[in-house]
Parts: C-alpha cells; sequence; structure tokens
C-alpha cells in the first residue's frame, strides 16, 4: 500500500470518529435547533423509520431512489449489489463484490453507466472490474434507472436501460454546515463507514464524501468457506460557486482504490484505482422560451492490477503456474454541452456529447513483474453525438415524448501481433424513441406505450477481448457489426392512499446481436469466439404495495425475462429466471419490523457454452427461496439503527448467472460448479443526519 493511501486511510477514519463525535455535541445540537430555511434539504429531512426491501416506479419506464436509505439485504458494496434490489435487475456473481449488472438479461454497454454525468470504464478484458466496481452507492444522493431504449440524452447504445447515479448541488442559505454518516457491521468481518459532509453559504460551498468498505471470506449455507474478501476505499471533493439563484459552477476531484478476491477467476484484483475530475456550469432562467444551459467535462482514469499472488498462493503447475500479473488502464474524457427550450404545452433538451478513451495493458511473469515496464496501447474510442428529446403536453391528460440522437462511434486497433493493427472502424448510428403517456380520468392511473431503436457500436470488450471473430476470422474488430435494437415497450402504474400497482412490459427484436460461443481449444482451454446473430427478447415486471391496515403494509414484486436467438433456434444464454420478491413490514411510530421472502425459479433454458465476455451457461440451475427479517428504530430525526439477518434459514443456493469456481481454490476444473452465496448474514447499521 503506498504511502499516501495509507494516510489517507487512517485520515478518513480519525475524520470519522471525530465527525461522529462532533454529531452529538452541544454546538450540533444548537445548530440544529435554528435551521434556516434555505437549509440544504437533506439538513430538514428526516429519516425514514424503515428499511427498503422494494422500489417501485417513479414515472413510467423511471425509478427513482435514495441510495442512502438502508434496505436489505444487506446494504451493497457497488453499484452492481445496489441494483439487483431493483426489480428486473440481476448481476453476473463471481463472489463477494464487484459482480456486472443485468437488467431484462442485457449486460454490459447495453447499459449506459453515468456517475455525476460522466462516464467510467473500468479496463480489465475480462470486466474484473466493471464500471459499477467504482461505484459506492451511498456516496450519491440519487439513482435513477430508465429501461429500455426511452432516452438519448445520456449517450450512444443504452438498449437495455440507463443507469444514472448523481450528487445533487448543495443548497445554503446564511453560513451553515449539514453531516450525514452511517456505520455497518455484519458477519464475516463486514464493516463500512460512509462520511458525506458539507459546509457553505448562499455563494458556494464544499463537500466531502468518503467511504471504506471490507469483508472477509464468506460461509456458503453448507458451511463452506468461499474466497470472496474485499477491501475498498472512495473519497470525492467538490467545490462549488453559486453567485445567484440561476448560476452554478461546480468542480469536482475524487480517488479510490482497492482490492478483491474472486472464488471464479484465476487472478484477483490487487489494485482498483480510480482518478476522477470534473467541471460542469449550469445558468437558468435565460429568458421565455431558452430556459436553461448546462455544460460540464470529465475526466476518469482506472488503473486496474490482477495477479495471482497477492490474495492466494500462486498455482505450482498447470498452465498458470507460477505469479503472474497483468496491470491494464482506461483514460476516459468526455463532455456534454445541452439547453432546454420551453414553451406552453412543449419542452425540449438537445445538445451534443462526445467522448474519447483509451486502453494499454503491460504485465508478465513474477511478482510485481509489471512495475518498471512500458505500457502497450492496444486500443483507442472515438464517439461524437448530437441529440434532442422533446416532451408534449397534447392534453391535461395526455403527453408525447420523442428524442432522436445520431453518433459518429470509431475505434482504432494497435495491438502489435494484430492482423488489423493500425486499422480504423468508424459507423455512423441514428437511435430514437416515441413514447405516448395517458393519464387515467376514471382511476388515479398512467398508462403508456412506448417504441425505441438503438444501435450500439460494439465495446473493447466485444472487439478485442475474444480469441476470433465472425466466420472464423482471427480476430472480431473488422468482422463484428454493430447491434440494433428495436423495443417496444407498455404498462401502467396506479396509486391511491391505500394501493400502488404497477406493470411493465417489453417486447423486441434485436439485430446483429453480439454473442460468446465458448468451444474447447488446445490442451483443454477455452475459446472465445464473438459473432453477430438475430435474438428477441420479451418480459416485464409488476408489483404491488398495499396497506392492510395504519401499521401494516405488504408488497410483492415479480419479473421475467426471455430470449432467444432466432438465427439458430436457441436459447439466447445469461437470462436470469423468473424471481418475486414478497415482503411484509410493522410500522409504529418510530420503529419497524419486516420480512423478506425472495423466490427464485429454476433456469432450465440455456445455451451451454454461450453467453458474454464475463460469463457463460454451463449448466442449468435450481431454484430457491431465501427468506430475511429487518427492523429498524429511528432514535430522533437524525439518528437512525437498523438491522437484519439475511438468509435467515441458511439456505445453500446459487443465483443462475454465476461464474463457475476456479481451480485454484479447489474447485474441480473438469465438472464447473457455481458459486455458493452467503449463508445465515446478520448486519446492523446506523445512519446520523445533521
Amino acid at each position: 500500500m503506498s504511502g499516501y493511501t495509507a494516510v489517507y486511510r487512517l485520515s478518513l477514519q480519525g475524520t470519522i470518529a471525530v465527525l461522529c463525535g462532533t454529531l452529538l455535541s452541544p454546538l450540533a445540537l444548537a445548530t440544529d435547533a435554528h435551521p434556516d430555511d434555505h437549509t440544504h434539504a437533506q439538513v430538514k429531512g428526516e429519516l425514514s423509520p424503515t428499511v427498503i426491501t422494494a422500489v417501485a416506479p417513479s414515472s413510467p419506464l423511471t425509478i427513482v431512489t435514495n441510495p442512502k436509505d438502508p434496505r436489505q439485504p444487506v446494504p451493497a458494496s457497488d453499484g452492481a449489489d445496489y441494483l439487483k434490489t431493483i426489480p428486473g435487475f440481476s448481476a453476473i456473481r463471481a463472489g463477494g463484490t464487484n459482480g456486472d449488472p443485468v437488467l431484462r438479461g442485457m449486460f454490459g454497454s447495453r447499459l449506459n453507466i453515468l456517475t455525476n454525468g460522466g462516464v467510467m470504464l473500468g479496463a480489465c478484458p475480462n470486466r474484473m472490474d466493471a464500471p459499477t466496481s467504482y461505484i459506492s452507492p451511498e456516496t450519491y444522493d440519487r439513482l435513477t434507472v430508465i429501461k429500455g431504449p426511452q432516452t438519448v440524452l445520456w449517450g450512444p447504445g443504452g438498449s437495455a436501460g440507463t443507469i444514472l447515479f448523481e450528487r445533487e448541488p448543495e443548497t445554503f442559505g446564511e453560513l451553515g454546515t449539514r453531516v450525514n454518516a452511517s456505520l455497518l457491521a455484519g458477519s464475516n468481518g463486514r464493516f463500512d463507514k460512509v462520511l458525506d459532509t458539507a459546509a457553505g453559504n448562499r455563494y458556494g460551498y464544499v463537500r466531502f464524501v468518503g467511504n471504506q468498505s471490507r469483508s472477509d471470506d464468506y460461509d456458503d449455507g453448507n458451511g463452506d468457506t468461499v474466497p470472496s474478501r474485499w477491501d475498498k476505499w472512495n473519497g470525492d471533493v467538490t467545490l462549488g460557486w453559486t453567485p445567484d439563484a440561476d448560476t452554478l459552477l461546480e468542480l469536482t476531484a475524487g480517488k479510490g482504490d482497492g482490492e478483491a478476491r474472486y472464488a471464479g477467476r484465476g487472478m484477483d484484483g490487487s489494485q482498483f484505482e480510480r482518478e476522477s475530475l470534473g467541471l460542469r456550469v449550469e445558468k437558468s432562467n435565460l429568458g421565455e422560451v431558452l430556459d436553461k444551459v448546462e455544460a460540464q467535462v470529465y475526466y476518469n482514469y482506472a488503473d486496474h492490477v490482477m495477479d495471482n499472488y497477492s490474495l492466494r498462493s500462486s498455482p505450482t503447475s498447470g498452465m498458470m503456474a507460477g505469479p503472474m500479473v497483468s496491470n491494464v488502464d482506461r483514460r476516459t474524457l468526455g463532455g456534454r454541452i445541452k439547453a432546454t427550450w420551453r414553451w406552453d404545452d412543449v419542452a425540449l433538451v438537445g445538445g451534443i456529447d462526445a467522448q474519447t478513451n483509451e486502453h494499454r495493458q503491460r504485465g508478465g511473469m513474477g511478482i510485481d513483474a509489471h512495475r518498471g515496464k512500458s505500457w502497450n496501447k492496444d486500443a483507442d474510442f472515438h464517439n461524437y453525438g448530437l441529440f434532442g428529446e422533446l416532451t408534449w403536453d397534447t392534453s391535461s391528460q395526455d403527453r408525447l415524448i420523442t428524442g432522436a440522437r445520431l453518433d459518429r462511434a470509431s475505434a482504432k486497433d494497435y495491438r502489435k501481433a494484430s492482423p488489423t493493427r493500425d486499422d480504423t472502424r468508424a459507423d455512423t448510428l441514428p437511435s430514437g424513441f416515441v413514447r405516448f403517456e395517458h393519464d387515467l380520468a376514471a382511476i388515479p392511473a398512467t398508462t403508456y406505450i412506448g417504441l425505441g431503436h438503438a444501435q450500439r457500436f460494439p465495446d473493447y470488450w466485444e472487439l478485442f477481448s475474444p480469441k476470433s471473430g465472425p466466420d472464423g476470422s482471427r480476430n472480431a474488430f473488422d468482422k463484428l457489426k454493430p447491434e440494433k435494437t428495436t423495443q417496444l415497450d407498455v404498462g401502467i402504474q396506479y396509486k391511491t392512499e391505500q394501493l400502488e400497482a404497477w406493470a411493465s412490459g417489453y417486447i423486441g427484436q434485436v439485430r446483429d446481436y453480439i454473442l460468446f460461443d465458448y468451444r474447447p481449444g488446445m490442451m483443454g482451454m477455452l475459446n472465445s469466439q464473438a459473432e453477430n446473430i438475430d435474438a428477441r427478447i420479451m418480459g416485464g415486471e409488476l408489483g404491488a404495495a398495499y396497506q392492510l391496515t395504519s401499521n401494516w403494509k405488504a408488497d410483492a414484486t415479480l419479473a421475467y425475462a426471455w430470449g432467444k436467438n432466432s438465427s439458430d433456434g436457441k436459447a439466447l444464454p445469461q437470462m436470469p429466471p423468473l424471481e418475486s420478491r414478497l415482503g411484509l413490514t410493522y410500522s409504529r411510530d418510530d420503529w419497524s419490523a419486516g420480512a423478506l421472502w425472495r423466490l427464485v425459479s429454476a433456469q432450465n433454458r440455456i445455451d451451454q457454452n454461450a453467453g458474454n465476455v464475463v460469463g457463460k451457461d454451463y449448466e442449468k440451475s435450481a431454484g430457491f427461496g431465501v427468506f430475511s427479517l429487518n427492523g429498524a428504530y429511528r432514535v430522533s430525526k437524525n439518528v437512525k439503527l437498523s438491522a437484519g439477518v439475511d438468509n435467515l434459514f441458511d439456505k445453500a443456493y446459487a443465483e443462475h448467472l454465476n461464474l463457475a469456481g476456479n481451480a485454484g481454490f479447489g474447485y474441480p476444473a473438469s465438472d464447473p460448479q457455481a458459486i455458493n452465496e452467503p449463508g445465515r448474514t446478520f448486519w446492523s447499521k446506523v445512519d446520523l443526519s445533521f
């Protein structure tokens, strides 16, 4: 560990301890006793005395939630873990942390994932450091999910959906401060610390957000230890200038690092170093028609080290014998300018965005063999986009939302041994959608129907990771076609004081779907081939929450995704099975107790040895049910205690989207075996908000 990292981590621990003590001091109480009318919303808001077990859509195809709220299962250590609590999401699991999110069976860059409007791309060719592995959900203020190709504002692709982790600007009146902090302790040595504090006045503010999360290896329901430990930290500073109520200038900077070991991989992650910089400018209330202009630039850098000796013992025989290390990095630079125009019944958001990123690698045999070696650049990507999205209130009950974008995407191959070395490929890709929403007059419900089309340029993992490309070509760089998704979304949302219910469904056609096929090669090694197929997809989610009495509330959700390889007549691989969540909560005054029963069916529709760059279908999976309990007590409006036990009955089970256990940890090499999930897990959490 570097000296900078050690000092930072000790400093963060000390800061959390000091500030937690300050929270209980008379000065902190005095500050709270005279709140300013313009102080930050989080100062005035009270902590909810419940634990979240289900999230309902806030508007058609859109879910907005607060990632700081305690929820069950045990609060997540990364972005993918957190998204799993939203119906329709699952994750490709590899052990304890840093899974890869999947929405409606769709994976990778079919999901646009942004943090504070910027894109953070991982560097591992097999996505050990998926973009969500650099995201600590509780350090953000708002999570927004837009399902399907139903927005064009946030970059290219996004055929499955768009995910936004956002931090809101601070709003102070006179000089003031606010602090949010939490501590989490749980089974298997789990210990998390989060500190989010800000100070400022009406002219500006400074904010610091930091977190640490660690865990040891967990035991599954059989009592067997699963290699899965992790230790990670993040720290971000924001400086904001608000010379008037309509102007914002904000500068952000952040760093992070960590390590994690994986039962399902031949190497572990011994470094997940992140550097981030961002600048945004917003100007509102510009005139009668031009309402707002926003501009943003961002820089994100990932420096990732994988090895087979830091967190495990190196194998002594076989193809992977002896210590080895691989160091990869990805540098991403991007920006966006957009403006909002408003008329009586029409709002238009339009603008341009751009992104460029380069990928490099180095490594070798031996401990720390990468250090001192020169970097080898292997890939360079560029994308330039033009977009516009219009909302038209055609009547008091009807809305028409439509959008279009045009992208120019390109990639260059710098690999020295590649047959396409120094070749550049480029495509111009159109995307768009139209959605009609109608508020029913007879009942408090909104219905919608939307048609979207998204064209997606192949990403780094699809162009550079496969051993071969379509038609047996030596690589995938020049042969792999862009993916084209056309999808119809329909749904309804109903809400009264007692009952909230919603249902959403989709059916789509994917032309040139990018599929990975894994086939046996020399000496038992698997060769990966990326190819284009045509696919059909459909499924949906539904849910309901009913207030049985003033104290009792029941909720239920159901999610299903189906896919077919229509080119070969096979099932589309890596599709999650049918899943349901049933919840029951009792709340009274400042305390609550709840139960969550998660039911997952068997998955028999597989395509053996086919999948994506991370995982493949290797066997059918059994269904399972997991029962969990939680409780919470609000000590005051500023202090909340919550606790839970996940997998109460110590069930031994494995998710369908899962990597097979690695032989280096004793799993059978000839008979792929799924990695079991954690057994009975206890956790407790304290949240503080002043």
